[in-house]
C-alpha cells in the first residue's frame, strides 16, 4: 500500500518543495496550507498530491483535516514564520503571540490530532522543520528564537514520550535558506530589506535542498532515527558568522 505523507505549509517554499519531493518517492501527499488557489495549482502539476486547506492555529481547520485523512505514515510539521526583527526591548506583542500561535501552538494542534494515525501507521515519521534559531539566539530574533526554541524542546519531548511506540521523531533544523517568501514576510514586505539578509551570500540553502534532507531522513530503514540534522550553507558558518561577496 502507498503511504501517504502529510505536509503543513505547503504552499510556498520548504512546504511545496518536500511535497513535490516526497511525491516523486512514491508518497501520496496531502499538501496542507491556508492558500487554496497555490495548492491546487501544485496538486494540477503533480497528480499524487492533494490540497486540502488548514489553518494550523484553528482547532476546527485540523480537525477537517485529520476527517479528511484515510492514513497517515508521515508528518512533516513545517508551517511556521517569523515576524519582526525588533530587539527584545522593543518587541511587538502581537508579532511575538502571531510566531508562537503559528509555530509553537500550530505544532501542537497538528501533531496531536495526527498521532494516533502516525502510530496506527506501525512505522510512522513525525518530522520537525524548525531553525538554527531554535539552537542558538541571535539580535534581533528574540520573538522567533524562543518559538523555535519552545519546537525544538517539543521535539525532544516527543521523542522521549513516544520511546517504544512505531514512530521516528525527526528534525531538520535549517540554516540560511533563501525562499521566495521568508524574510519578506518577517519586513512586513519590504522586498529591499528581504533580500539585504543573501546580499553577497554565496549560494545560501534553497527550499530544495532542505526538501532533499527531509526525504533523505524519511526513507532511513525504519530503525534509523535522525534525531537531528543541521543543515546550512557552506557560506555559514553561524549566525553569526556569514561570508560575503561584494
Amino acid at each position: 500500500m502507498t503511504k501517504t505523507a502529510v505536509v503543513t505549509g505547503a504552499s510556498s517554499g520548504i512546504g511545496e518543495a518536500t511535497a513535490r519531493r516526497l511525491a516523486a518517492e512514491g508518497y501520496d501527499v496531502v499538501a496542507a496550507a491556508r492558500r487554496r488557489d497555490r495548492l491546487d495549482k501544485l496538486a494540477a502539476e503533480v497528480p499524487s498530491i492533494t490540497p486540502v486547506t488548514l489553518d494550523v492555529t484553528s482547532d476546527e481547520s485540523v480537525a477537517d483535516l485529520v476527517a479528511s485523512l484515510g492514513r497517515c505514515d508521515v508528518l512533516i510539521n513545517n508551517a511556521g514564520g517569523a515576524f519582526g526583527l525588533e530587539p527584545v526591548a522593543e518587541g511587538l506583542v502581537d508579532d511575538w503571540r502571531r510566531m508562537y500561535e503559528v509555530n509553537v501552538l500550530g505544532t501542537l494542534r497538528v501533531t496531536k490530532a495526527l498521532l494516533p494515525k502516525l502510530v496506527d501507521s506501525g512505522d510512522g515519521v513525525l518530522l520537525m522543520i524548525t531553525s538554527v534559531a531554535g539552537l542558538v539566539s541571535y539580535e534581533g530574533g528574540g520573538g522567533y528564537c524562543a518559538a523555535k526554541h519552545a519546537e525544538t524542546s517539543m521535539t525532544e519531548t516527543l521523542r522521549l514520550e513516544l520511546c517504544g511506540e512505531p514512530v521516528r521523531i525527526v528534525e531538520i533544523a535549517p540554516g540560511m535558506v533563501h525562499t521566495e517568501e521568508f524574510s519578506l514576510t518577517r519586513f512586513r514586505g519590504d522586498a529591499e530589506r528581504a533580500e539585504k539578509v543573501y546580499e553577497g551570500v554565496p549560494d545560501p540553502l534553497s527550499a530544495d535542498d532542505v526538501a532533499d534532507a527531509v526525504a533523505w531522513c524519511v526513507t532511513r530503514p525504519s530503525h534509523v532515527n535522525v534525531d537531528r540534522l543541521v543543515i546550512r550553507p557552506r557560506a555559514q558558518a553561524a549566525q553569526h558568522k556569514v561570508h560575503r561577496v561584494s
